[in-house]
């Protein structure tokens, strides 16, 4: 049987605010008009994933709104496997709303909505999974259901890659199981902080490059246009050619080269086709 990229994750509409620069605390700064994508780490990374060549199944919920009902058949023209992606009923579909300023760096929020009715139920779906397979997680989810689902899967033999973003402290058994804790080097510096010592890090570190085990990979220098879900790219590509059994240097180049075309477009997602625009509100 071939290996799967499972990704337990969250799925958003993304809201994006273009300003000149970040507001300080207490400051109101103008914004151009909202423009309206789709996003969430989870759904970013499935489509990395499925990208690269592999076949992904996305595990988690939408809300019963537009949104949601919209992102199923998104995430089919992707050719993710959206059968176990259920809809919360009475729940928002999750909403991130994303800042840009001129040198295109970004400020996210995020209202989880439905991403925080995935419950253990769904880790149950987990079940099926085989030594072949990877699973993938966004730290979008609430502690419990990310405990769970490592020690779950680990169960079944299963590979665990864990993107801790957004950072927040989970047991040290749970990331000492996982085969790969993915952070950015802010939020390395949080783990630091925190006294917490792993071996199993991979550190990615924007247009320096990524580390893993003592392997260096340089980044592919490219003009950034919007650089909202480069390490999503980064995660889901890599997750892929590892399962396709590339070497880690191998697998980290790969997930180089698909951060670079991400920032390179506007969205987390590559647009599926010329009729893909972006929807425009005012602000």
């Amino acid at each position: 049987m071939d290996g799967r990229v499972v990704v337990l994750g969250s799925l958003s509409q993304d809201l994006h605010l273009d300003m000149p620069r970040h507001p300080h605390t207490g400051e109101t700064v103008m914004s151009g008009d909202i423009t309206r994508r789709f996003g969430g780490k989870g759904a970013n990374q499935a489509v990395a994933a499925a990208g690269a060549g592999v076949t992904t199944l996305i595990i988690g919920k939408v809300g019963d709104d537009q949104p949601g009902l919209a992102y199923r058949d998104r995430l089919d023209r992707y050719g993710v496997d959206t059968s176990r992606l259920l809809v919360a009923s009475g729940a928002p579909t999750g909403t991130a709303i994303i800042y840009v300023n001129d040198e295109h760096d970004n400020m996210i929020v995020v209202a989880p909505g439905a991403n925080h009715r995935i419950d253990l139920a769904e880790v149950a779906a987990l079940d099926d999974l085989t030594s072949a397979d990877i699973v993938l997680m966004p730290n979008e989810l609430q502690p419990h259901i990310v405990v769970a689902a490592t020690a779950r899967a680990v169960e079944r033999g299963a590979r665990v890659l864990l993107n801790l973003a957004p950072y927040d402290t989970l047991p040290y058994d749970t990331l000492a199981a996982c085969e790969l804790v993915i952070v950015n080097e802010h939020e390395y510096a949080l783990m630091v902080d925190d006294g917490i010592e792993l071996k199993n890090v991979l550190i990615t570190r924007g247009t320096d490059g990524s580390t893993w085990g003592g392997i260096d990979v340089p980044a592919v220098r490219v003009e950034a246009v919007d650089t909202t879900g480069a390490g999503d790219a980064y995660c889901g590509t890599l997750a892929a050619r590892l399962v396709l059994g590339a070497a880690p240097g191998q697998a980290m180049t790969a997930a180089a080269a698909a951060a670079a075309v991400c920032v390179q477009h506007l969205g987390a997602q590559p647009p599926l086709s010329h009729d893909d625009a972006p929807q425009h509100s005012r602000a």
